[in-house]
């Protein structure tokens, strides 16, 4: 049969049709259960058998491991998951995509589901247009999942009958030896990775095998291959992500790489010993010359191998673990306060999305809360410091671009959860909350960039801080930097204290009225020596500090919710 571009395109088509159903039907179950996977992630990762379990039960669920392990990588970045954690889910993960392989042998190449796809469309075409968004999620995944079965019987319509002569490229690969089978695993990796989904180059092996275009010992290897090449889809998802998101991917990859890497080592011993299952223990034949029974082999190789990986690489996750911190160090630039936990792109599930930008605000204000002591540092620096001087407004004027950048990014990226996803009400107060607090935070990095000037003006003019307005501003720091401690335990606690909070902010504005009393009495006493320009900038730092103070007690009341 004569194979040209028309009947490539035919191929290539049935391959975007089964994959179009799978993407379907994974995010209608997304859909249908993702507000509650933070939940299952949260309460079943407590050590790395739990983790692993949870893995197969989320990928089983929403029948993709691509799916399961982007949505740990956005868990990680989110702060929702930690390393460890993470590790044992992706582990499962990988038990968990082997569950799509047997609904494909079984139902595509068994019971020939295609048949029924049609009447499932049928009914569930009616669910798609329902009011009900979970109804209608629904029908979208009933859609999805007979368009797949479509896509799989097109493409194994699509592939032609092939001559001898025309596989005889193969043998060609079959010449390297033991060496072979690490050639097809190569290849079986760039299909996966060109297509973007493991299950996809499965469907694609399997139907190749069926037809005897590649014999059962290639289609394994080609397997092998696609474990390592599903694992792009998460290193790509981390480019964007925080230090942690690419250590869980790197973590992905170390994984599914040193399985096939044993595997290799003992591949013809297991690929007999599935033969031997298969001819002695089942009723579907020898695998090497009876079509028909492939697809159920490849499923046995393909899940025996993964359970047995996550077996043995379980007891090394904190081998790994220490691997991929040492792959991905941390940055070294202590002044780059760049997002951590926001990535580019969607959130997996609306409780991500507003989980990164809460982790967002709350970092950035711990970041913001530590500048008291630039300042003070600032307000120490004497007239022979002029260098050190100089850093220190440098530094607060840094924070202060990176406030501003952090303001605009985190409400660019809720502003996109909200349009881009149905939030609850309560989500829509939260995004609303988190966008004042965000607010609230480059409010104090504008202050500080302002009293910046207010210094450097008056050094300019030789107007020095004497050393009992140092004395008192340093005093007035710790009052501020209190209100901050109170800011931070409110964030980071389950329940805010705005009493706390109310109290810290009138200790401030006490304060700022004692220094400013205290000021008058001192130009009173020495007004000779007191010019208008001192006493206009150090009433200006008083200001701003007590400014700052209002804003700290803003950011409380908008983590707990209050009204502006």
């Amino acid at each position: 049969m004569e194979f040209g571009i028309f009947e490539f395109l035919k191929l290539v088509g049935a391959l975007g049709l089964f994959i179009y159903g799978m993407k379907v039907m994974s995010e209608g179950i997304q859909n249908v259960a993702g507000d509650k996977m933070r939940n299952i992630l949260s309460a079943m990762t407590s050590n790395k058998f739990a983790g692993v379990f949870t893995g197969f039960l989320i990928t089983t669920i929403i029948q993709s491991s691509s799916a399961t392990t982007v949505m740990v990588v956005s868990f990680v970045n989110a702060g929702l998951l930690s390393l460890t954690q993470s590790i044992g889910v992706i582990m499962g993960a990988n038990v968990g995509t082997t569950v799509t392989a047997w609904i494909i042998s079984i139902l595509g190449f068994k019971v020939k589901m295609s048949k029924l796809a049609l009447p499932i469309i049928a009914i569930a075409f009616p669910m798609m247009f329902s009011g009900s968004k979970r109804t209608k999620d629904w029908g979208n995944t009933l859609t999805g999942f007979a368009i797949l079965f479509i896509g799989l019987q097109m493409l194994k319509e699509s592939v032609p009958e092939f001559t001898h002569e025309q596989l005889s490229f193969i043998e060609t690969f079959q010449n390297l030896g033991i060496f072979a089978p690490a050639a097809f695993v190569v290849i079986g990796t760039l299909i996966t990775i060109v297509v973007q989904s493991s299950s996809a180059a499965m469907a694609l092996t399997l139907v190749l095998c069926s037809k005897g275009v590649i014999p059962f010992e290639i289609a394994a290897a080609m397997v092998l291959g696609e474990n390592i090449g599903t694992t792009i889809t998460a290193n790509l998802a981390a480019v964007v992500g925080n230090t942690n998101a690419k250590r869980s991917a790197r973590a992905h990859l170390i994984f599914n790489v040193t399985g096939v890497v044993w595997m290799l080592l003992v591949y013809p011993i297991f690929l007999k010993g599935v033969v031997y299952f298969m001819i002695n223990h089942s009723s579907f034949g020898d695998p090497t010359t009876d079509a028909d029974a492939v697809p159920i082999a490849l499923s046995i190789f393909h899940t025996s191998f993964n359970i047995i990986n996550t077996s043995i690489m379980i007891f090394f996750v904190n081998a790994i673990r220490n691997v991929v911190v040492k792959m991905v160090p941390e940055s070294e630039d202590q002044d780059d306060y760049s997002l951590e936990f926001i990535s580019d792109g969607r959130p997996i599930a609306n409780e991500a999305g507003v989980e990164q930008a809460r982790n967002e605000i709350k970092r950035f204000a711990q970041i913001i809360a530590k500048q008291t002591t630039t300042a003070r540092n600032l307000f120490s620096s004497g007239k022979e410091n002029k260098k050190e001087r100089k850093g220190y407004i440098s530094k607060l004027r840094k924070v202060e671009e990176n406030s501003d950048r952090m303001e605009q990014e985190v409400s660019d990226f809720l502003s996109k959860i909200s349009r881009d996803q149905l939030l609850s009400s309560s989500q829509i107060d939260e995004v609303k909350n988190l966008m004042r607090a965000s607010h609230e935070i480059e409010r104090i990095g504008d202050i500080y960039k302002g009293m910046t000037f207010t210094v450097e003006k008056r050094y300019e003019e030789k107007i020095w801080l004497t050393a009992a307005q140092q004395t008192d501003l340093n005093d007035f720091l710790n009052i501020v930097d209190q209100a901050f401690e109170v800011m931070i335990a409110n964030i980071e606690a389950d329940k805010v204290d705005l009493v706390a909070a109310q109290k810290a902010e009138k200790v401030v504005n006490q304060k700022r009225k004692e220094l400013r009393k205290k000021h008058l009495n001192r130009s009173e006493i020495n007004e000779e020596e007191v010019s208008t320009g001192e006493i206009l900038a150090y009433n200006d730092l008083l200001s701003s500090m007590e400014r700052i103070g209002d804003h700290i007690l803003n950011i409380s009341e908008a983590f707990a919710g209050e009204e502006e």
